[in-house]
């Protein structure tokens, strides 16, 4: 594990992002905490807060169509393969 001030990660910043991506620990502390650099990895996923909601909305307003015979629902085979794309 490598612990380093927020100065020295602003210095050496390419440095630091190479050493967490190679799966060393990297804490940076600073006034306003500590923090993990962790690498993002393809299986997560990322996703603001508003895009989040409105995701959640369009959904939300899927499945009451579907209830009212507006349209159809994906079964769980259907979601499972829109998920892996």
């Amino acid at each position: 594990m490598i612990v380093l001030t927020g100065r020295e990660f602003r210095a050496n910043q390419a440095k630091y992002v190479g050493v967490a991506q190679s799966g060393e620990d990297v804490v940076v502390k600073s006034r306003a905490g500590s923090f993990r650099i962790v690498p993002i990895k393809n299986d997560d996923i990322v996703i603001g807060k508003d895009d989040l909601s409105e995701n959640l909305y369009r959904a939300l307003l899927e499945v009451k169509g579907a209830r009212e015979g507006k349209g159809n629902l994906m079964d769980w085979e259907e979601f499972k393969n829109e998920m892996e794309r």
